[in-house]
């Protein structure tokens, strides 16, 4: 044992392997290797370097939105008219990134606090008192119970805003279909840190003339700025009435794609539309909570008795995302997949090597070809160049014959 783990460390420390170079004339080997060799070089050519760009270096984007609404609704709701203005319906109003255009409604008119019975939707019915405990929340509820059975609702009476809203009826058609004609100015600008390049949306030949007169359409002005309603709920699939009568949310998505070797002026952004909750066509039915929905309250005093009208708004959000990625020429990602793709390239030689060695029918006869032990003659013990033992002395330049494989 011992002088197994000797003989192991001293064939370690002691011997050198070098390649030995053996030309194989086998047409079947041969073509193996050439088609390796055209994969590898098209995956390097057409993947690395054309389609993942893997000779650029790349960097994220960070950008920042302004939006402006304009437009004017009109209602006319149990003879009642009203003009409604950007301040009516958009919230929030700072024009943020994210905001919610109201396109229905449900007002609750006249509400201040005190006792009434509750909504007779079946949810809160009472025979009696013991039926309503008092000081309990109802999570369907609109406020605390008074401990008493209303004998002509036959519901709990509550401490609340009274009268309780009834919001079981959603006007159908929307009261504010004319949302569909408000427009939405999106300005945006965003920044590769990396490059030192700032970019607007206000790309070269959007000025304030043409942002005058221009309205987006995807193939005639994919540059424009300002947006139709009924266009961006459109080109997400949706219809407008569909979506206004309780709500949506909708994505609009800014993406800029930009190749920095190139002029700058080729950097511009693409703008998609996008359904953010459920699809045009899944059945509503399929779906656990429908549309998009908030309560908005305007307090007033009247007779020193606090008031409020509740707004029961159902609308559209709309979320402006910004995504960007530039990419530019560096030597270094250049060099390092050049560099891995000469080591691939090393594939084919494996590959064919493991054919003649393990497959051809001479294979044992390839292998006494490719290997072969031999042992310096200063170093074989004094001994005069037995057979097996290389007399560097001996060796010359001249090329052997190369192995013949026959398939």
């Amino acid at each position: 044992m011992k002088d197994a783990i000797v003989s192991a460390l001293t064939d370690f420390f002691f011997e050198y392997e070098t390649p030995r170079q053996v030309l194989v004339r086998s047409k079947r080997v041969g073509v193996v290797c050439r088609i390796i060799q055209l994969g590898v070089l098209a995956y390097i050519i057409g993947w690395v370097f054309i389609y993942e760009k893997g000779y650029q270096i790349e960097d994220t984007a960070i950008g920042s939105v302004l939006t402006k609404m304009k437009g004017v609704g009109y209602t006319n709701v149990s003879g009642q008219e009203r003009l409604w203005d950007v301040a009516d319906y958009v919230f929030p109003e700072q024009g943020d990134a994210s905001f919610v255009v109201m396109t229905n409604y449900i007002i609750t008119a006249g509400q201040k606090q005190g006792k009434c019975p509750e909504l007779q939707d079946g949810k809160h019915n009472c025979a009696s008192d013991r039926d309503c405990e008092e000081g309990r929340y109802k999570r369907t509820g609109n406020g605390h119970m008074t401990g008493k059975c209303d004998n002509q609702t036959k519901t709990c009476e509550v401490f609340a805003w009274c009268p309780v809203e009834d919001d079981r009826n959603i006007p159908d058609p929307p009261l504010l279909m004319s949302a569909e004609n408000y427009t939405l100015f999106i300005k945006n600008s965003i920044s590769f840190p990396q490059f030192d390049v700032v970019r607007s949306n206000l790309v070269e030949g959007v000025d304030s003339k043409y942002l005058k007169k221009c309205l987006y359409d995807e193939k005639n002005s994919p540059l424009c700025p300002i947006f139709r309603l009924g266009d961006i709920v459109k080109l997400s699939g949706f219809s407008f009435r569909q979506i206004a009568k309780e709500g949506g949310a909708i994505g609009i998505l800014i993406d800029w794609i930009c190749n920095l070797d190139y002029s700058l002026k080729h950097c511009k952004p693409t703008y998609y539309f996008h359904g953010l909750y459920g699809k045009a066509n899944e059945e509503d039915k399929a779906r656990a909570s429908l549309g998009y929905n908030f309560r908005h309250a305007k307090y007033y005093t009247e007779e020193k008795v606090e008031k409020r009208t509740l707004m029961k708004v159902f609308g559209i959000r709309f979320n402006v995302i910004v995504r960007g990625l530039a990419r530019k020429f560096d030597i270094i990602p250049t060099l390092t997949a050049i560099g891995s793709g000469v080591g691939i390239f090393g594939v084919a030689t494996v590959i064919c090597d493991l054919v003649l060695l393990y497959v051809l029918p001479k294979r044992d006869f390839y292998k006494n070809m490719k290997f072969k032990s031999t042992t310096i003659e200063e170093e074989a013990n004094g001994c005069a160049s037995p057979e097996g033992v290389l007399n560097l002395a001996d060796m010359t330049t001249k090329h052997t014959a190369p192995v013949m494989v026959k398939e």
